[in-house]
């Protein structure tokens, strides 16, 4: 007897609808990234055309969310380190953000909000960037750029604390980060500890004019701690280059 030939399998039969099954499903995965890539591009467009276009931009000035706050009592810091955290997500400039923090709450209270208020920011903008970036990101990342992100990933507390010390942009890095491979913890703790030195002068520096300002004694200005706010706001400039030449690029 000749060979038994092989079972001829018709369109439909069990093994290719397993086949097809198989296919269609490699083809959902690999459209995932995509969908989360536009739903990431979407929201940021959205981010900032509420920012632009909607009256919310009102509310930021010292006037405008100090009454705001003021209407809230007791839960104004509470409130304030939430708008903070959702002017990051929105790509709200932190330098303004903080300023308003220095000029409403003053120079020490204002540095914890503002700190609370940016840590917050900080990590919902990497979650939503983990979330919504990371598969596209991790199909588009060649062999060429692969080992920096394996880098990143092995040294991402020392890499994320120099980026924040030499004040690379705030908000695009919380997203960025959240597109590689950097542990959350070690990104949470390099920016805690990354970014207290620049907010701390900052809102030094803008809550001793305030109480110059408030007080309507002009004479302040010629104080020791207007100096030294001075002084340390001038310095802030330098950290990025003295930090680089430590580390000796």
């Amino acid at each position: 007897m000749g060979a038994v030939p092989a079972p001829f399998h018709k369109e439909g039969s069990p093994r290719n609808k397993g086949e097809d099954s198989a296919q269609h499903g490699s083809t959902q995965t690999g459209k995932r990234p995509l969908v989360k890539g536009a739903i990431l591009v979407a929201f940021l467009l959205a981010a900032i055309a509420v920012v632009r276009f909607t009256p919310i931009k009102s509310y930021l000035t010292p006037a405008g969310l100090g009454r705001f706050l003021e209407m809230a009592g007791i839960w104004g810091p509470v409130i304030f380190a939430l708008v903070y955290a959702a002017g990051v997500c929105l790509f709200i400039p932190g330098t303004l953000l903080t300023t308003l923090g220095g000029a409403i709450f003053g120079a020490y209270q204002g540095f914890l909000y503002v700190w609370v208020g940016a840590m917050l920011g900080a990590s919902a903008a990497f979650w939503i960037g983990r979330t919504l970036g990371r598969d596209l990101a991790a199909s588009l990342v060649g062999d060429r750029l692969k080992k920096y992100d394996e880098a990143i990933e092995r040294n991402g507390f020392a890499t994320v604390l120099y980026l924040r010390l030499v004040y690379f942009p705030f908000t695009p890095m919380n997203f960025g980060m959240g597109l590689t491979r950097v542990r959350f913890w070690d990104y949470f703790f390099g920016t805690a500890l990354g970014i207290i030195v620049g907010v701390f002068i900052f809102t030094f520096f803008v809550g001793t004019v305030r109480d110059v300002w408030a007080s309507g004694d002009w004479r302040g200005l010629l104080s020791l701690k207007v100096f030294f706010s001075v002084a340390l706001f001038v310095f802030s400039f330098f950290i990025p280059k003295i930090i680089k030449k430590i580390k000796g690029e």
